[in-house]
């Protein structure tokens, strides 16, 4: 392990479900420490056999193939990165949401009417799929990543369902402004876990040139312009640290890679529930991925009239665009 003195804290964040029609919205965080060496490893892409294992996760994961960032998730909890009263071996894909979830189970399902929390909720239930050899390469991996001066101590995602987006749309906030929001409450935090300073890199918000103006939780805080431009923008925020967003960063950082690919993993999970739900109705409708596709527009037609009949909020289903002012 990396000796105590002296490091920093890193942070790689990215998001996940920016654009479906259905499913969650998920924005992911990982925290490395770091020394001076293993932060020019951590703000670079993966090399070598690990660049076949961590990178751009829609190249890595599909809908259909998630055992990959699976297997990211579950090492990073084995190793006890997950919530601090996670199981370390969670059996189950509702045991390994909620070990990565930065809200707990009563937060996640607060805007949830009674009868329709079942649909995102219910049916995270079935095996794990990443079989143990790919999860123990994975976690050779973190633990070649910590001999070279990267110990990953930290995951998290946040998990912004249909409801809660809907519910913003209609105040006419943007998905873009939830995702940036949600960058900046991991950034916090994280930062509260660290217990100093860190260093934050996302993935670039689209919509903003300007991130200052946009700013949710850090609104009202003292901050600095580094840099603005197309290709990074980047910012000073005493008492937090420095918080950049970049373009493709998942292609060009180790640790936003790593939390796309966990993120990736997390929405996958929570759709294929939603998606198990409604099957059971309606067994007619096709296995969806959410995205705007032809597939996905027929399962919404398909379990159009099984949910009328169960009386389940057109707002807690389809997303909505934002309300203009």
């Amino acid at each position: 392990m990396i000796d105590a003195d002296a490091l920093e804290h890193h942070l790689g964040i990215d998001e996940n479900g920016l654009g479906p029609a259905l499913g969650p919205m998920v924005v992911t965080a990982v925290m490395a420490r770091v020394t001076c060496a293993g932060a020019a490893v951590a703000g670079r892409a993966a090399r070598g056999k690990l660049a076949t294992r961590l990178g751009d996760s829609k190249e890595l994961v599909s809908h259909g193939d998630v055992a990959l960032g699976e297997a990211w998730a579950r090492a990073l909890v084995a190793r006890g990165a997950g919530r601090p009263e996670a199981d370390r071996a969670p059996a189950s894909p509702d045991a390994l949401v909620h070990a990565l979830a930065r809200q707990d189970r009563a937060t996640l399902t607060a805007p949830c009417p009674p009868h329709a929390a079942p649909q995102c909720w219910s049916r995270l239930d079935g095996a794990l799929e990443a079989s143990d050899d790919l999860v123990a390469t994975i976690a050779r991996d973190l633990d070649a990543l910590a001999d070279k001066g990267v110990d990953l101590v930290a995951v998290r995602s946040e998990i912004l369902c249909v409801r809660r987006m809907n519910d913003a749309a209609e105040a006419g906030t943007s998905r873009f402004s939830l995702d940036l929001h949600a960058m900046e409450r991991l950034t916090l935090d994280l930062r509260a876990l660290a217990g100093g300073e860190v260093s934050a890199t996302c993935g670039k918000v689209g919509g903003f040139g300007k991130y200052g103006p946009a700013f949710g939780p850090l609104a009202g805080r003292l901050f600095s312009v580094i840099e603005e431009a197309r290709p990074r923008s980047a910012y000073r925020v005493p008492g937090v640290g420095e918080i950049a967003f970049v373009m493709d960063a998942d292609a060009t950082n180790l640790l936003v890679a790593m939390a796309s690919m966990v993120g990736k993993w997390v929405r996958e999970a929570l759709m294929g529930g939603i998606v198990r739900y409604h099957r059971e109705r309606s067994p007619e409708a096709p296995t969806a991925s959410g995205y705007h596709d032809p597939v996905t527009q027929r399962f919404i037609a398909a379990t159009r009239l099984a949910r009328t009949a169960r009386e389940l909020p057109d707002a807690c289903f389809e997303r909505r665009k934002a309300a203009k002012r």
